[in-house]
């Protein structure tokens, strides 16, 4: 060999070893740093072995991923005695053919054939369409009110009964479903209870797949939920019961005014007044200038304010009373197109350091709406008094004319005298105390006119008594 090939062949040789430094360097400086599911499964190392070990990890968590999704589903459809039988039974054989217990291998096979028993009702999906409907979303508390279903069969082959159950409210309705022919289709009415005021909630429609032994249970969801808003009980009070509110249509206020539109006395002029108010022919009598007075009018604003204090309440029977009472006012002055605000107290909540000074103003755009927000009111121990919520309701809404305070029998006179007071001088303040247990009647304090009623229709009597004096 020549000193020429020699040198070649050592130059040849530096080239390949610097091209693989350069490669080592670079796969070292692109795995340095990353902390990857790789780099803590296998580091920097690299190779068959690390490539392998990857491979394995990669396929155990994709069966694991679907034995997950398969013990999820088998979870899903086995009871509490299901996992008992599943435990049972290879326990039974273990201790029956290890002791020689004849009764006990007995025992172990009969629950395998209820296990596979059960296993087969559980083997296809029906095939059929399922339809929710409650003719009324609302209806006031004690009506009748009803759910239908319909059940049809769209395939062509017949499919099995199967026992549908509708959650209505905490309650639960149980209907069995006849096996239906193709095309064919079911239907069932059934009712839904009242008694009770508040938004029910109907639905969803599940059918459940079981063994008669209770070890499987596969329930299908059908429908959406439907609600059902229970009103609380109103009744019809005619407008002249609310005389006293004054406004452009009905009578003026004893505020005087130099122009309005219900003409009151004439006085002499003084500097600043409008010549046309000038009354030219009684000018023409006396000598002196004289001008018409007027009484002022205003746009009336209704303030019906309810209690959800649990101590201003005796029995619930008190605040079902009440609630009806704010909704049939509120009712009446949505009717006539008042300006009218109902509130309610607000809870302080638990863990409050003091307690909260606020009330919630109900939606009084429609009288569906009004009742929409009073089907869900409920008293608590937390909530505010009365007299804390007439002087919050004073402090936010303004231009009050008549402000209805409603209460319980708890609600002393020393707290209606106080609640009224928080209101400014000229606004008619009407508390109405519910209690069944006392005889209706009307007492007027000092700017308060305190209505008792016992049940709901003496508020109709009661007001035309406060109007009429």
């Amino acid at each position: 060999m020549t000193n020429r090939e020699t040198s070649g062949s050592r130059s040849s040789s530096r080239t390949r070893t610097a091209t693989s430094s350069r490669f080592d360097l670079g796969s070292t400086a692109t795995t340095d740093g990353i902390t990857n599911a790789r780099t803590r499964i296998v580091g920097n190392r690299t190779g068959v072995l690390a490539d392998a070990i990857i491979t394995i990890v990669r396929a155990a968590r994709s069966v694991a991923a679907v034995l997950g999704i398969w013990l999820a589903r088998i979870s899903a459809v086995i009871t509490p005695l299901g996992w008992v039988m599943l435990v049972a039974v290879p326990l039974a054989f273990g201790f029956g053919y290890g002791l020689g217990w004849t009764e006990l291998v007995v025992v172990a096979w009969a629950g395998v054939v209820l296990i596979v028993i059960a296993a087969l009702y559980l083997i296809g999906r029906s095939a059929f369409e399922v339809v929710l409907t409650v003719p009324h979303s609302r209806v006031v508390v004690g009506e009748r009110a009803t759910g239908q279903i319909v059940v049809q069969n769209r395939t062509r082959r017949r499919f099995l009964g199967v026992k549908a159950e509708i959650p209505v409210g905490p309650g639960l309705a149980e209907i069995a479903l006849p096996s239906l022919a193709g095309g064919a289709n079911f239907r069932h009415e059934f009712v839904v209870p009242t008694i009770k005021r508040g938004v029910l909630k109907v639905g969803p429609v599940r059918t459940v797949r079981a063994d008669p032994m209770g070890l499987v249970r596969r329930e299908l969801v059908w429908t959406d939920t439907a609600e059902l808003f229970i009103h609380p009980r109103t009744i019809s009070i005619p407008s002249t019961s609310t005389g006293f509110i004054r406004d452009l249509e009905g009578n003026p206020t004893r505020d005087l005014s130099n122009s309005d539109v219900s003409f009151h006395a004439l006085r002499e002029y003084t500097p600043g007044d409008e010549r046309r108010y000038i009354h030219w022919k009684s000018t023409a009598k006396t000598g002196t200038y004289m001008v018409r007075q007027f009484e002022e009018t205003r746009r009336s604003h209704l303030v019906i304010a309810l209690s959800l204090s649990t101590a201003d309440y005796a029995t619930d029977e008190e605040f079902e009373m009440a609630v009806s009472v704010a909704g049939s006012l509120g009712a009446r002055a949505i009717r006539d197109a008042r300006t009218v605000s109902v509130v309610v107290s607000e809870r302080t909540p638990e863990f409050a350091k003091q307690k909260v000074l606020a009330v919630q103003q109900l939606n009084t755009l429609t009288r569906t709406r009004l009742l929409d927000d009073l089907a869900i009111v409920e008293h608590s121990a937390s909530a505010i008094g009365i007299r804390d919520v007439a002087r919050v309701t004073a402090d936010d809404i303004t231009g009050i004319s008549v402000a209805f305070l409603v209460c319980g029998s708890l609600a002393t006179p020393t707290d209606l005298r106080a609640a009224s007071t928080k209101f400014p001088a000229g606004v008619e303040v009407v508390a109405v105390v519910c209690d069944p247990e006392t005889v209706p009647g009307l007492r007027r304090v000092a700017g308060l006119s305190v209505l008792t009623i016992g049940y709901l229709e003496d508020l109709q009597k009661s007001l035309a008594r406060s109007a009429a004096a």
